[in-house]
């Protein structure tokens, strides 16, 4: 099984570029590759999430991963909110809307990024005639739930994705108006094991003091996603992007798994060496 999902993942995805995007080709592939999904949990053969990546619009291999979920949960609630989306082009979003028929909401607050997403998302529109929307504005606790509720979006959605390199962390734990069976969020690789969050600053800009000092360790969003009711299934290969599950929601094919298991990859022992000269800066625990 395994054999099979890597060759069709590299016959059909691997080697895309960015003009095959929207090859029909694309869109029946993963349909395929869907549709395998569900049989296997008609089955209940399920298979190692680590083994499911690939990337069309994601940027990592986070569309592959984001397949098997919904395949496995169903695509129930269509629907997305990205904060930190940049032009929403190489978003965890994207090719759910384009070969899924997602709609959603991408928030930054990069003009120049909004104003090329717009563009792209336009110029490609979706075979179902409708475009995301799109919000410029600088993100913050106070701010979230209602820049989400102005984007015409409330309760259970299917995937919320953030990475705004700084208050991540304080944002999901802020809000409060949807309900999303998925969630991917960046942690910093580079606090390791620790159980850390830099102090929440609305004012913060990437890099700040040191490129490093923002966000949280893997343990901390653990913790949160904890407290929110969400499970740990997985994160891209460079462990970075965590990936958490409702509680409740196919636990049999979608089961926790702990920190360390998704901190493997040989670049991170680099990455927590990063750490050393911000060691003792201030941290809340998590």
């Amino acid at each position: 099984m395994k054999k099979f999902i890597k060759n069709f993942l590299k016959d059909k995805f691997l080697v895309l570029k960015v003009r095959n995007r929207f090859e029909p080709a694309v869109q029946i592939g993963q349909r395929q590759l869907f549709h395998h999904y569900k049989e296997l949990v008609k089955k209940k053969e399920p298979i190692a999430l680590k083994d499911t990546g690939f990337r069309v619009f994601s940027q990592f291999e986070e569309d592959g991963i984001l397949l098997y979920i919904f395949a496995v949960l169903g695509m129930k609630n269509k629907t997305f909110v990205e904060v930190g989306c940049d032009d929403g082009v190489n978003s965890n979003s994207a090719n759910l809307y384009f070969n899924f028929g997602w709609r959603g909401l991408f928030i930054d607050g990069n003009k120049q990024s909004v104003k090329r997403g717009v563009k792209f998302f336009n110029k490609y529109p979706h075979n179902w005639l409708y475009t995301p929307k799109f919000i410029c504005e600088m993100v913050t606790r106070e701010n979230i739930n209602s820049l989400i509720s102005s984007g015409e979006i409330s309760g259970e959605i299917g995937l919320l994705s953030i990475d705004i390199d700084g208050n991540d962390y304080w944002i999901w734990d802020a809000i409060e108006v949807i309900e999303p069976e998925v969630v991917i969020i960046e942690t910093h690789v580079e606090f390791g094991m620790e159980n850390i969050v830099v102090p929440y600053d609305p004012t913060y800009c990437y890099p700040g003091k040191h490129p490093i000092y923002n966000g949280a360790s893997p343990v901390a969003m653990q913790k949160l996603g904890k407290k929110k009711g969400y499970r740990l299934v997985g994160a891209n290969d460079l462990g970075f992007n965590f990936i958490f599950v409702k509680n409740g929601l196919a636990e049999a094919f979608l089961p926790e798994v702990t920190v360390e298991s998704l901190l493997t990859h040989p670049s991170i022992k680099k990455a927590v060496a990063k750490f050393e000269p911000i060691k003792d800066w201030e941290y809340l625990k998590g």
